[in-house]
């Protein structure tokens, strides 16, 4: 019998998944007794094993070739088409030249002849699945290739401007062109100053970055006092940004201790109150929130700044992402924080949300579950 979602066990959701696509059961269950080490499924037909494969994470496919409704090379093809690196291994009882050639097209990755022999069975499948591995290791390696290259471009471009403007000062200030009591040197030196101090920003965020990327292979948990760590960041952001005229509201709910990984919360906060801050201007307002249910803590916070327009929301999380509002080009930061953000949630077992309206502000929910 093909085995219900409700009757498959989370030891078995954490092997390796293989789906048996063939209208004869028998011969189903003859794979699935084969490969009992590995969580199999089963589907009698194209549909239903594009329906499974688009609901379930599937290692890989063993499909039969002649089938009602639709064959396994159009089965291969579709899969392809929605996984350049889905394993796909063949069974056929039609070894013709024609039916393989088709199948070697379409990336089939093995195939097996009909009447099933075990042995070649398991092996072919373990065989499929190193492939896939191999695969899958160099497409991280290439997008892990490109986003270095990509975040080592944007470190140069976000150095090379506040460096530029302090080198240029300097130059001029041995050639004499200021004088002390000149209203333009006093101008210019309270620039040079501020990109001074948006200079050590960013190294500092580039230590933080750093640190959280190295450390970020699972949570270490303790027990945490969630209210006194966000007033902690509230206060600490307002102050760093110095941005003392925007006013803070801080409503703090009744909150057991929360078992946690101090740091990445602590980064999930300052991240978000940071944003608050840089988007409300000189004046406003900064609110947070925190409150209780029986099974979750949710965090809320709220600023009166520019606000977000609604296409801009869905782009907010991906890595080095920016908003630029006035389309100066010349957006403070590295674009990681919100990608960062969403991603320590997530390994908490929890979700953050964004809504904003231009001009009316921006709010952010996060929700952690209480265990």
């Amino acid at each position: 019998m093909t085995q219900s979602h409700s009757e498959i066990t989370a030891d078995q959701k954490s092997k390796t998944t293989i789906l048996v696509v063939d209208d004869e059961q028998i011969i189903r269950e003859l794979c699935s007794q084969a490969l009992r080490e590995y969580r199999v499924l089963q589907a009698g037909t194209c549909a239903e094993a594009i329906h499974l494969y688009e609901k379930e994470s599937i290692d890989l496919i063993l499909s039969d070739v002649m089938m009602p409704g639709g064959s396994g090379i159009e089965l291969l093809r579709q899969i392809k088409a929605l996984d350049p690196n889905a394993a796909v291994v063949i069974m056929t009882g039609f070894a013709g030249t024609e039916v393989i050639l088709e199948a070697l097209k379409e990336d089939a990755d093995d195939f097996i002849n009909k009447p099933l022999n075990l042995l070649q069975l398991r092996t072919s499948v373990k065989k499929a699945l190193a492939k896939k591995a191999l695969k899958e290791e160099l497409a991280n390696l290439r997008h892990a290739d490109h986003l270095k290259s990509g975040f080592l471009s944007l470190i140069s471009h976000k150095l090379r401007t506040p460096i530029t403007a302090i080198s240029l000062f300097l130059h001029d200030m041995q050639r004499g062109i200021y004088e002390p009591n000149d209203p333009a040197f006093r101008q210019n030196m309270a620039l040079v100053s501020e990109e001074a101090s948006y200079l050590a920003r960013l190294v500092s965020d580039l230590l933080a970055f750093s640190q959280v990327m190295v450390g970020n292979d699972g949570i270490q948990r303790r027990p945490c006092d969630l209210n006194l760590l966000a007033s902690d960041r509230l206060i600490q952001s307002r102050e760093l940004q110095g941005k003392r005229a925007i006013e803070i509201e801080f409503c703090p709910g009744t909150l057991p201790l929360l078992n946690l990984d101090h740091a990445k919360i602590g980064f999930v906060l300052q991240q978000v109150i940071d944003n608050a801050f840089k988007f409300s201007g000189d004046v406003g307002r900064v609110s947070l929130r925190t409150l209780a249910s029986s099974d979750e803590v949710i965090i809320i916070v709220s600023d009166s700044g520019i606000g977000i327009p609604h296409d801009e929301i869905p782009k907010l999380f991906e890595k080095f992402y920016q908003i630029d509002p006035e389309n100066t080009g010349q957006v403070r930061g590295f674009g990681l924080g919100l990608f960062y953000v969403r991603d320590f949630v997530r390994q908490h077992g929890g979700s953050i949300s964004l809504d904003s309206e231009p001009g009316l502000g921006t709010t952010v929910t996060i929700s952690l579950p209480m265990q």
